[in-house]
């Protein structure tokens, strides 16, 4: 069983940046893509940071993501972009479509970038962030494979879609939603199963559409999507937006990295972005944001053990503790990592 090794943010950026380096892409795509991933795992998010690594070079060696790809922007409008992710990386191609949108909402106070040809991108709040440092709010989301029923259905037809929501706040840590679609992880249900552990009816069905309490009968089955038929409706919108507008894949039209690791995926991905500076000066939104802030941490909590927090408050926390002290990870990704930065290609 191996346990975690403390790092630092710099020295896990450069170790994630090396070991797709060894396998091929460039320096520039490489630093690219770690920044996104150590920024997930800063934040807590370690299903979605540099562990994602020994995964994506895995697909790559059979063929299915494009190391050397390059992105490409067509500006249709001077707020609005389409971007060709050629099958890269997804955090490439995701940090390229920030980029994009960063750059149309600095012209014109609004920005939007609609991806196709993507991959898995990691967690939508390394994008919320990086946008709400530069004083940018922010509405970010993407398509997945196949994990929902629709609701009603028996049969998965849609993805745990991610959707994020961002707004800066002027001198201190921005305000991040950053949600999927169910209510529980499948990473969860499988904790449970390890365990011999059973889940709440709420979190997913059976083969046959029906809520279970079994986890491995849920592994055989359908999330359920938070809310019911809200959050049902919520991932279609997410794949209407990131799917059928951008001119990726969507629905069942995605495949899936786990039973096709060998074929694209053709994610698609939608970037949002406004320049808030345009809408509000800088010292009056950091008084509105602090007031804001100010009625929601004051509520009464229901258990004084915990204090009714902001959303993304805790990771940011985290990232905080661990940029001065260090990242948790595992020691065998650790090693993965290390034997991939010492490859030569």
């Amino acid at each position: 069983m191996t346990g975690d090794t403390q790092i630092t943010a710099e020295d896990l950026r450069g170790l994630a940046a090396r070991a797709l380096a060894g396998n091929g892409m460039s320096e520039e795509d490489s630093a690219r893509v770690a920044d996104v991933l150590v920024l997930a795992d800063l934040f807590g998010i370690r299903t979605h940071g540099v562990a994602r690594i020994p995964q994506y070079l895995d697909r790559a060696r059979l063929g299915g993501v494009d190391l050397h790809a390059k992105v490409a922007v067509d500006q249709v409008a001077p707020a609005l972009s389409r971007v060709d992710g050629a099958n890269g990386i997804g955090p490439l191609v995701g940090s390229h479509a920030l980029d994009v949108a960063l750059a149309s909402a600095r012209a014109t106070g609004l920005g939007a970038a609609f991806v196709r040809g993507s991959n898995h991108f990691g967690p939508v709040m390394p994008y919320l962030f990086r946008a709400a440092e530069q004083g940018f709010a922010a509405i970010i989301a993407s398509n997945a494979t196949t994990t929902i029923a629709p609701w009603g259905g028996r049969e998965a037809r849609l993805g745990n879609n991610p959707l994020g929501i961002g707004v800066p706040m002027p001198g201190g840590d921005p305000v991040l939603l950053d949600i999927a679609m169910s209510v529980a992880a499948r990473a969860k249900i499988r904790a449970a199963a390890a365990a011999g552990e059973s889940i709440p009816d709420t979190w997913a069905t059976d083969r046959d559409g029906k809520p279970t309490t079994d986890p491995a009968a849920a592994l055989d089955g359908f999330l359920q999507p938070l809310g019911g038929h809200k959050g049902y409706g919520l991932s279609v919108m997410v794949d209407l937006f990131a799917g059928v507008l951008s001119g990726a894949g969507y629905l069942t039209r995605i495949s899936s990295w786990s039973v096709d690791p060998e074929r694209p995926q053709n994610l698609g991905h939608v970037f949002f972005l406004i320049d808030t500076a345009k809408l509000v000066p800088g010292a009056e939104l950091a008084s509105r944001m602090d007031d804001f802030a100010g009625i929601l941490h004051t509520t009464p909590p229901a258990d004084p053990a915990q204090p009714v927090r902001l959303p993304g408050e805790f990771e940011l926390a985290r990232y905080h503790r661990q940029l001065r002290d260090g990242v948790p990870v595992d020691d065998g990704v650790l090693a993965r990592l290390s034997e991939f930065a010492s490859a030569v290609r």
